[in-house]
């Protein structure tokens, strides 16, 4: 596989054993009575990849992993991409822990809930580090040299593959109260993901943070159990939560991002062709998903504004200068939760949106 991926030290004896027995789970054995032209031997055995998503369909999540599909059973005719939408395979918890025991093959796994185990991951957690301009962004998502090595690394420890970082939008407040300077926070029960980093944030700005389960979220605003909370643009309308809150505030804050997780025995139990195509697809799929967001995104604001009267406000460069700032704290919160890895990380960011903003 190409040099963003980093294996950890047990990999290359997991990967030769995976594929000295041909584990029935990847199918990665091959017979071996001729090849095709694509590498693959002549009547090699079926394989089922399983991916598990955090959402349901319809969101970027599903776009990617349809995509992902096509494109994987267009280069190998042996393999069939079955994708199991959120809810189906358990919580996030239990599709990563699923990789990790080799049941599940791909999973996307959110920063803020992979966090918990990789604490380097919640850099993506972080409020106002990237850009306001989104196109500054693309390339620290598709192949920031030192993210992906440093990050990469961090999830090898855990067992876990990363092959991808995926954008899926800015993250937007929604409330049923206009939200334009952190005061206005002040007792808000907000529901935020199982986040230390997170819980601080809302903290400094004067909220309650609570944890919710995502699939109870719709609930819990409708309830009153919590007043507000966070979503891509695309999950406001795929969830309904337009439905039960009055404002849907863009403070362009932070992006909802998740990653994209394999194991290393199950990738490097692959043959050597279908770790080529591997790559070929994820390196594919980072433009592709980068302007299919920016459109899902887009046609879930219209739709909203079209089925309901709900308030968009979007603050301004000096309402946004005021929440920047009373989160700077949690900067040095993360550095201390991820040590020199995580600094690293957060530096390299850093220095890719200054040099992006000043060209």
């Amino acid at each position: 596989m190409k040099e963003k991926r980093f294996l950890h030290k047990g990999a290359l004896w997991m990967g030769s054993l995976a594929l000295a027995t041909g584990l029935a789970l990847t199918g990665c054995g091959q017979q071996s009575d001729g090849e095709s032209e694509s590498g693959e031997s002549a009547g090699a055995e079926q394989q089922v990849w399983k991916f598990g998503l955090e959402e349901t369909k319809g969101g970027v999540q599903w776009a990617y992993a349809e995509k992902f599909k096509e494109l994987i059973e267009d280069r190998h005719d042996n393999v069939e991409v079955k994708i199991y939408p959120y809810g189906t395979l358990g919580t996030s918890q239990d599709v990563t822990q699923q990789v990790q025991t080799d049941t599940l093959q791909l999973a996307f796994a959110s920063a803020g809930h992979v966090g918990s185990t990789i604490p380097e991951a919640q850099v993506f957690s972080l409020h106002f580090l990237f850009s306001q301009d989104n196109e500054v962004n693309k390339d620290i998502f598709t192949s920031n040299e030192t993210v992906y090595q440093e990050l990469g690394e961090a999830y090898n420890e855990k067992g876990l593959e990363l092959l991808s970082i995926v954008p899926e939008g800015y993250m937007v407040w929604s409330a049923n109260k206009e939200i334009t300077q952190p005061s206005d926070f002040e007792g808000v029960k907000f529901r935020v993901m199982p986040s230390d980093l997170l819980l601080s944030t809302y903290e400094l700005y004067g909220a309650s943070p609570q944890g919710l389960a995502y699939s109870e979220v719709y609930g819990g605003l409708e309830r009153g159990q919590i007043d507000a909370q966070v979503q891509p643009m695309f999950a406001h309308r795929d969830m309904s939560f337009y439905e039960v809150q009055d404002y849907l505030i863009e403070a362009r804050h932070a992006q909802f991002v998740a990653t994209v997780i394999s194991s290393p025995s199950f990738v490097d139990g692959l043959p050597e062709p279908m770790q080529a195509s591997l790559d070929e697809v994820i390196d594919e799929l980072g433009p592709y998903i980068y302007e299919e967001q920016k459109k899902l995104n887009a046609e879930a604001a219209e739709e909203i504004k079209s089925k309901s009267d709900t308030t968009f406000v979007s603050l301004n460069d000096e309402q946004v200068a005021e929440f920047r700032d009373t989160v700077q704290p949690i900067y040095d919160q993360f550095v201390e939760m991820a040590g020199p890895r995580g600094e690293r990380i957060l530096e390299a960011i850093q220095q890719a949106v200054a040099e992006g903003e000043d060209q």
